[in-house]
């Protein structure tokens, strides 16, 4: 490879070189086409242009960073919140309508049904799908919402309290409340009481592998868990006390986390929604919320 600085015209095209080459390969100076220059000259002078009359530089202002305003003042920020006012506008009157009217009413007209399951669904999104996921289909501690197994009821009435008054939120005097012991941390079960008791729940799902041991513990869950639970563990929503009997679980159905539920209690919290949003709001997700599948 040679790289001579030597310029000189190719025979073949008439075009002078550069003077490179590069085994055997010359390189011409073909000039760039004019259309290219000119536009490249207009993109320039674009920018200067672009510079002078739109929001463009920023600088430190008094140890704050800003921004050079442009000649016109135009702020992208300012046109997307003034959009967003007149959609709020434009809806202001259906939600007005959507917060006064009962449930069942707004349920049975199609045209607000149709904005309320909009607002519900973007409201979800914004404040609930953090715990329960972008589908509702919950997690850990955190319940399915597409299903028909509720804690506290599924009705829409039932539905609207839990958003309103949260669930074990000591912010709200109305709260849902109702907590289950911590029968091992607390000393009033012994560990062998304990155990018992998980193979009686275990039992009530088929799933029981020593029938004895079961057997003590349904006289335990008989004197400790009726209460809240009820006859063979079907659950009490009055006192969001789940059913153990069929196979959906909030913290898991395994032997292990049955006799950690016994061991340490339960007692997740769900925030008090009722002073964040409004009534419109409350009502458009008690909406979405009862339509995703599990309503009752």
């Amino acid at each position: 490879m040679s790289d001579h600085k030597q310029r000189e015209k190719d025979d073949i095209t008439g075009v002078e070189t550069t003077g490179h080459e590069w085994d055997g390969i010359r390189e011409l100076d073909n000039p760039m086409p004019k259309w290219w220059l000119y536009t490249f000259y207009a993109c320039i002078v674009w920018s200067f242009a672009y510079w002078i009359v739109m929001p463009t530089w920023p600088y430190l202002s008094g140890g704050v960073w800003t921004y050079t305003k442009g000649v016109i003042g135009y702020e992208q920020r300012e046109v997307v919140n003034n959009e967003l006012a007149a959609i709020a506008d434009g809806r202001a009157e259906t939600m007005q309508r959507i917060a006064a009217m009962p449930l069942r009413d707004v349920a049975a007209d199609p045209a607000l049904m149709e904005v309320a399951l909009g607002a519900g669904k973007a409201a979800f999104g914004d404040n609930c799908a953090p715990c329960h996921g972008s589908g509702a289909q919950g997690g850990n501690g955190f319940p399915n919402l597409n299903d028909d197994d509720w804690i506290w009821g599924g009705t829409l009435d039932d539905i609207r309290a839990t958003l309103m008054h949260g669930i074990r939120w000591d912010a709200d005097e109305d709260t849902r409340q109702n907590i289950m012991m911590a029968y091992g941390r607390d000393g009033i079960l012994t560990r062998a009481e304990i155990a018992d008791v998980t193979e009686y729940v275990l039992s009530l799902s088929n799933r029981s592998e020593n029938m004895e041991a079961a057997a003590r513990g349904a006289e335990t869950f008989a004197s400790q868990c009726v209460a809240c639970h009820g006859e063979g563990g079907k659950g009490n929503r009055e006192l969001g006390a789940p059913d153990l009997s069929d196979h959906i679980w909030l913290y898991g159905g395994d032997r292990t986390s049955i006799l950690q539920s016994v061991s340490n209690g339960r007692s997740g919290a769900m925030p008090a929604w009722g002073g964040r949003l409004g009534e419109g709001t409350i009502n458009a997700l008690t909406l979405y919320v009862h339509s995703l599948g599990g309503g009752e």
